[in-house]
């Protein structure tokens, strides 16, 4: 009997959800960094063995907006819950339950699907406390399971996998084989671009950002590709930032994306990179669609 289906991790922003994704399955599928609210999109990642296929998804950590693109990232997180076999609330075992947990909490408890309940970061906790969250977490919602593990060095990762398989019922293999995520190759590019700007600049500026691949092709004898992006800031004085004294900021951004995408796809490639302005485009309903988060 083969199994298949699909799991959605949710929780607060910046609780591992992107790291857990890429250590499930063995790549970097969605980009991490330690700022809250780098997900913006819905990302999925497919696990295949012989006799089993889990289609994980990551989601936007889901928070109080401030903005209309907020609004958008609870919005794909929200529907995320509603069209999956399994959820899983993905919370930090090195704190307590707080304000944003219990937010979360209350919206789980209308989802129709089996919750587990996963405590990330457990490396980063004592046993002994550790066993005292486990308790006030597990209050929070009606879990059928409850896993401890850490993301960041792969533990007690497979008991996991283990136990949402019993969840997933008999069905077909969705994905091919060696297929790993479902996202064009545009949009991964774009976002390890976005996620060297976020690692790079501080300050506002990694939530005003949006990057847009507007070409991606192979030179005539295709020894080199092609990818010309646009980095959209809100304000004019948040290009000086991202461009950087003589440019350098921007060099670097440019030097570390080439260098991970050249790894992806295993070829040379020449990255052109521009900064323009799109005032206000995270509260723009045309804007947000263009960009992708509608």
């Amino acid at each position: 009997m083969f199994r298949s289906g699909f799991i959605a991790l949710i929780g607060r922003p910046n609780v591992g959800k992107s790291t857990l994704l890429n250590a499930l399955v063995g790549e970097k599928v969605a980009i991490t960094t330690d700022r809250p609210q780098t997900t913006r999109n819905q990302i999925r990642a497919v696990l295949t063995r012989p006799d089993f296929q889990i289609i994980f998804i990551d989601t936007p950590g889901l928070h109080k907006p401030k903005h209309k693109l907020g609004d958008s990232m609870v919005q794909v997180a929200r529907a995320a819950m509603q069209e999956v076999d399994l959820v899983c609330f993905l919370v930090e075992a090195n704190e307590a339950p707080g304000p944003g947990d219990r937010f979360i909490a209350e919206i789980m408890r209308t989802v129709k699907s089996p919750l587990y309940l996963v405590m990330n970061k457990t490396d980063l906790v004592s046993a002994e406390k550790l066993a005292v969250h486990s308790v006030a977490y597990a209050k929070l919602c009606n879990f059928k399971a409850q896993f401890e593990l850490s993301a960041l060095k792969k533990t007690n990762l497979e008991p996991f996998i283990q136990a949402a398989l019993q969840e997933m019922p008999e069905g077909p293999q969705y994905y091919p084989h060696e297929m790993i995520t479902d996202q064009p190759e545009y949009f991964i590019a774009a976002e390890i671009i976005r996620e060297k700007i976020i690692v790079l600049t501080r300050q506002e500026i990694p939530f005003s950002i949006a990057v847009v691949i507007e070409e991606m092709k192979p030179r005539n004898n295709g020894d080199i590709l092609d990818i010309r992006a646009e980095i959209f800031v809100e304000r004019k004085s948040q290009v000086g930032i991202i461009v950087g004294k003589g440019g350098l900021l921007l060099k670097e951004v440019g030097m570390k994306a080439r260098k991970e995408l050249e790894a992806l796809f295993g070829q040379h490639i020449f990255l052109d990179l521009r900064v323009k302005v799109k005032k206000d485009w995270r509260n723009r309903e045309d804007e947000l669609r263009r960009l992708g988060y509608r």
